[in-house]
């Protein structure tokens, strides 16, 4: 091997050193480092012929770029002990630390929906990585409307040979969605054996998953045929599975004084345990009711009420009680009844953290949701002897996922004023308007029931075809290549969920006349819709008591108010390209290599939500409309890389890379992006490299077609809440006195927020400019030392016009504070005029091009390889550090940098040692998520001695090991991951998505220690 290839091979092995995984490139090794191998083999100098790397498509003999490029095998993942592809590319190790769609968030709304995984470079989210499979993109799949991103539970884990990933923006070379960067899975060539294997990792019997697959080739003279098939389950771990997890708190600490400030039940002395949300003791109330407003006992003047003392003299004057929980010791007022919220007469709120907002059933919900997935992968290759030596090929991937999540449901149930259902001791009460469950009577008494857990499915059935032909072109040492690849996503979607309709129903009742179906009657009475002849099927409403406000509810009512519906979705994409490439002409350096190509690509989306979704049917759900859309696009692309220097004085090679695409989309009309990269080598042991380029992101099919769809937010997002409290001299004071003319409002019903795509609205692409420069570092050392490589690079992101939904308080906070107020138009545009009923709010929030986002940092990467007596001891450090995590969602808003507040760490880093000699190998690896602190960020004063919130974190540790054997025909591996059983830090609640008290962030282990034994069998 020559010492220039030698330079670069060992240059881009140690592009590929990232993070724990040992990431060095199986390509590029030789006997020399390969343990393996014999100590008299030579050079296997074939390997390296004609490889195509990840960010370009020039075939080459080295594995040299000017863009940072991992290189992650399939051995490496198994000796880290992950069980599939998806969760080594979601690790440290690929993301850097930035937060990832993983299984821990199905109970969120996400892109691909529940169950889906997806991976996000950089923190700029999933929607800005591209995924290759042998260089042909993987098409979105999931289910719901907002399918637009690859999702990794589709790939062949036990068919893949090794993963590359480019970290740095390629829409020049792929088309849209590489800004963040792109990663590329190649598939294993040359199978002429078959391999079994099995895995199961082990987590204490909760969250354990395993997998068995098979792998196996055969071949011809002029042919040759492999696959693979492969079964993974993941088992359900719930909230009740883990310590860290079982009892949600405030978590209020003050430690300056060293006291925890939590709330404590005033009846039991115990702290209070809340529901597994961001708002902890503001989350939903159960077990209670709410009535209308009281300030002292019926009938006994001159007492008033206190939160576990009803009808008690001497409280202080002014409270107003409307929030009750059953208690039967309480003998006097309103009898087996105490206050647990109110107000007093300054409008503060009283006792509100007494109500009841947790019970054991919330432990039963998902916080890592179980899956069960089949995929099987095929692919061959046939020499036709004809249109200059081609080869047809083909590949076909199948993909089934079932998953599963469990969640917990509230029930607000409203009995009308007058309602024979309401015990007499309540018939006073008035609580609130009509709330769209009593045709338009007021309400007289609301029951906050702990309705108890649902269950939500999926099941998405992924195909990719692939066809082609390859061969020589008609000029010499040319040659071409066109494929037509075509993909299909089906889902069906089952959540349960209350229907409006049916409720109304069940809540008016009136005495059954004689004859009624005993199974239509209770307590003498029966629906009004049974007598009416409207329904010949309604079950009637339960009595309001104590078992109804607990959650004990008859199973016949039950299973007629709350019912599974079910949606579709179906996602289709269509690519043809072609491409050819070879030398252009010769510089005194050497042959100017080029490719030139093509490409169309079209795609659609058909979302059919429930029908009773469509409707508005889904009592306390979103409801969503029908999404359904398509786009197509033409490409025509170029690159050209430019020996200009090679074996001079003071560079030994300087090679420049230049590469454009076309763009011409249906949607929203052409546009051109470039980049320019260099590689320069002045010495064996130092080479520079450096890459800048424009990057786009055409807007995905669900942002811009997506149907409308509500959901809620906090009824605290109304700017109007409690204004009364505020300075009366703001613009917001003056707006809200003007629109309701009352200090002491109150919002008592959620925010409605209307979502839609924004394709109606003439939404643009997303544009991006990358740059990258990095060095690296090869001294040559003496043999006895070993060998050593460092490189450090740095990179900017920064992505222009982007594609968001403004959120529904944003637009109302910039409503609300415009002196103009409804005007002037603005953002109240988007603000539909007050419900003149119960001063409800609705918001209408499309997606739009609005937001810019800037993420610049350095990463560091280390290899060090050495002899040690019989074996090779090979030491791997990697550290990724964000300089700036900037999102500015309006051109006058003040940059925000993220980097070091909660979700968003400033340093992650990986390292592991491995040692291998004659049939063993043995790893230490170590993942570290840095330090994060986000008290100042919120506006909190770290120094106040009165501080008693928790937003900053330590460091955090994950420890593994691993051991493997390895025989003739078979190989086992076996280990810990977390082996000292790391469990993630607590946050208090107010600001953040959490899970228990732990922030809601794929950095961190929610399963604990998990041991893991993989054995395979070759044939």
């Amino acid at each position: 091997m020559s010492i220039r290839k030698r330079a670069l091979l060992g240059a881009t092995a140690l592009a590929g050193l990232t993070l724990t995984i040992a990431p060095a490139s199986a390509l590029a090794q030789t006997a020399e480092t390969d343990p393996t191998a014999s100590e008299t083999a030579e050079p296997d100098t074939t390997a390296v012929d004609e490889i195509v790397i990840v960010g370009s498509r020039i075939r080459r003999d080295t594995y040299n770029s000017p863009s940072p490029v991992q290189v992650i095998t399939a051995e490496e993942t198994l000796q880290a002990g992950y069980a599939s592809t998806t969760e080594a590319l979601q690790g440290t190790a690929v993301t850097g630390g930035s937060s990832q769609i993983n299984n821990a968030f199905g109970g969120y709304v996400t892109e691909g929906g529940p169950g889906a995984n997806t991976i996000g470079l950089r923190g700029l989210g999933p929607s800005r990585t591209l995924v290759l499979l042998n260089g042909r993109r993987v098409a979105p799949a999931g289910s719901r409307g907002s399918v637009g991103s690859a999702d990794l539970n589709v790939l062949p884990t036990a068919m893949i040979e090794r993963i590359e990933v480019l970290r740095d923006g390629a829409s020049s070379v792929y088309g849209s969605d590489a800004i963040a960067g792109v990663v590329n899975i190649i598939t294993r060539r040359n199978v002429d054996d078959v391999t079994l294997s099995a895995q199961y990792n082990y987590a204490g019997g909760a969250g354990d998953t395993y997998r068995v697959s098979a792998v196996g080739g055969v071949s011809g003279d002029r042919w040759s045929l492999s696959g693979s098939a492969e079964y993974y389950e993941r088992n359900e771990l719930t909230l009740g599975d883990r310590d860290w997890t079982r009892c949600n708190t405030d978590y209020r600490i003050n430690r300056a004084r060293g006291v925890r400030n939590d709330d404590v039940d005033p009846v039991t002395g115990l702290p209070v345990c809340y529901p597994i949300t961001s708002t902890g003791s503001n989350g939903v109330t159960i077990n209670t009711i709410g009535t209308g407003y009281l300030t002292s006992v019926p009938g006994e003047p001159g007492t008033t009420y206190r939160p576990g003392v009803v009808g008690a003299p001497g409280a202080e004057r002014g409270a107003y009680f409307n929030r009750y929980r059953p208690n039967p010791n309480v003998t006097t007022g309103l009898v087996g009844f105490e206050g647990v919220g109110g107000y007093n007469d300054d409008f503060s709120g009283i006792s509100l953290n007494v109500r009841d907002t947790f019970e054991e059933r919330m432990l039963n919900e998902s916080l890592i949701s179980p899956a069960q997935i089949t995929t099987g992968y095929l692919q061959g290759s046939y020499d036709v002897q004809a249109l200059g030596n081609a080869e047809a090929f083909f590949e076909v991937l199948g993909n089934n996922r079932r998953s599963q999540q469990t969640g917990y449901r509230q029930l607000a149930l409203d009995y009308a004023v007058g309602s024979p259902l309401i015990p007499s001791e309540l018939a006073w009460s008035r609580f609130a308007p009509d709330q769209g469950l009593n045709q338009g009577q007021d309400v007289g008494v609301r029951a906050f029931i702990g309705y108890g857990n649902d269950v939500s499915e999926q099941e998405v059935t992924f195909w990719k075809g692939t066809t082609g032909l390859r061969g020589d072109f008609f000029i010499p040492a040319w040659r071409y290549e066109a494929t037509l690849s075509h993909s299909r996503s089906n889902s069906d979607y089952t959540f349960q969920s209350f229907l409006t309709d049916r409720l109304i129903n069940s809540l008016d009742v009136v005495s059954a006349p004689a004859g009624t179906d005993p199974a239509l009657v209770r307590g003498g009475f029966t629906c009004a819709s049974n007598v009416s002849g409207a329904t010949a099927n309604c079950i009637p409403a339960p009595f309001l008591n104590a078992a109804t406000i607990g959650g004990d509810l008859p199973a016949d009512w039950r299973n007629y108010v709350f019912v599974p519906v079910t949606g579709t979705t179906q996602y289709e994409e269509t690519v043809a390209s072609a491409f050819i490439d070879g030398p252009l002409f010769d510089l005194p350096a050497g042959e100017v290599m080029g490719v030139f190509g093509v490409e169309y690509r079209t795609a659609s989306i058909d979302d059919q939500p429930p029908a009773d979704s469509v409707s508005g049917n889904l009592y306390n759900l979103t409801s969503a409309a029908p999404t359904v859309g398509s786009d197509s696009v033409w490409e025509a692309y170029g690159e050209v890389e430019l020996p200009i220097l090679v074996d001079a004085p003071f560079a030994r090679e300087l090679t420049a890379n230049l590469s454009a695409r076309y763009t011409d989309y249906e949607s929203y009309g052409a546009d051109i992006t470039y980049k320019v990269g260099l590689v320069y080598t002045p010495t064996d042991w130092l080479s520079f490299r450096t890459s800048y380029g424009t990057s786009f992101r055409a807007p995905a099919l669900f942002e811009q077609f997506q149907g409308g769809t509500t959901g809620f937010l906090s009824s605290t997002v109304d700017p109007c809440d409690e204004y009364g409290q505020g300075d009366p001299t703001t613009i917001r004071y003056a707006n809200c006195q003007a629109e309701i003319g009352d200090p002491r409002f109150r919002q008592t019903s959620g925010v409605e927020v209307i979502t839609a795509g924004g394709a109606d609205a003439g939404l643009e692409a997303e544009t991006s400019t990358n740059f990258s420069a990095g060095v690296i570092f090869q001294p040559t050392l003496p043999e006895s030392i070993g060998q050593l490589a460092i490189a450090v690079d740095y990179y900017d992101i920064e992505v222009n016009n982007g594609v968001t939904r403004v959120g529904g308080s944003a637009i109302l906070q910039r409503c609300y504070d415009d002196p103009e107020f409804r005007a002037g138009g603005g953002f109240c545009r988007l603000v539909d005029e007050r419900n003149p009923a119960d001063g409800s709010l609705t918001v209408r929030d499309s997606y739009t091009n609005v937001a810019t986002d800037r993420v610049n940092g350095i990463d560091y990467n280390v290899r060090f390889t050495r002899d040690v007596g019989p074996g090779l001891l090979t030491l791997n450090g990697s550290v990724t550090q964000y300089l700036e995590q900037t999102t500015q969602l309006f051109a006058d808003d003040p940059e925000e940098n993220l980097t070091g507040t909660l979700t968003y760490p400033e340093f992650t880093g990986t390292a592991d040692a491995s040692f291998a000699w004659d049939t063993w190998r043995v790893r230490y690896g170590v993942e570290w998520v840095g330090e994060q602190d986000s008290t100042e960020y919120l506006g909190l004063d770290p120094a106040d001695p009165d501080l008693d919130y928790v937003f900053d974190v330590d460091d955090y540790f994950i420890h593994n090991a691993s051991v493997q054997y390895q025989a003739n025909d078979w190989t086992i591996t076996a280990g810990l991951r977390n082996l000292f059983d790391a469990t993630p830090p607590s946050i208090s609640s107010g600001a953040y998505n959490r899970v228990g008290n732990a922030p809601l962030y794929s950095g961190y282990d929610y399963l604990g220690r998990t041991a893991f034994i993989n054995l395979s069998r070759t044939f």
